[in-house]
């Protein structure tokens, strides 16, 4: 089964500029020019508020699609980072890394300014470099995967 969040050719900078909360948008504009520097991937749409950067093949025991390795999406309470390296292993980093909550493969962030982006910028390159996905039995190819 596909997911239902697919990549679409939504204008990212359409969807940025929609932003309404002026901190939120900078936030969201610096994190989309500090993905394209770390992966060399231009932004995506990814459904309708999800910005995406590459894409590589999962499949897990009930479904099985095209993701992305790292991204972001603007959201009312946080501005939410997609890194899909299972955040929970990544202990050492998080302690440096400052203000944040988490879940599987989010990092909830209220504020940009609240991180150490030399952490952050690490968190990124793993997630792009070697991308997992919690119940994924398989994760092949894509412009994520090195």
């Amino acid at each position: 089964m596909e997911p239902k969040t697919q990549e679409n050719d939504t204008a990212v900078d359409k969807f940025l500029g929609g932003v309404k909360n002026e901190q939120m948008r900078t936030d969201c504009l610096a994190v989309q020019k500090l993905m394209e520097e770390l992966t060399g991937e231009p932004a995506v749409m990814w459904g309708k508020s999800i910005v995406g950067f590459g894409s590589f093949r999962y499949r897990g025991k009930t479904s099985e699609g095209d993701w992305f390795p790292v991204g972001f999406a603007p959201r009312k309470q946080n501005l939410v980072l997609y890194l899909h390296c299972i955040l929970e292993e990544q202990t050492a980093l998080l302690e440096k890394l400052g203000k944040h909550k988490i879940g599987k493969s989010c990092l909830y962030l209220k504020k940009l300014e609240d991180v150490h982006l030399p952490t952050l910028k690490k968190l990124i390159r793993k997630a792009y470099k070697s991308p997992k996905i919690a119940g994924a039995t398989t994760i092949t190819g894509g412009k994520g995967k090195q």
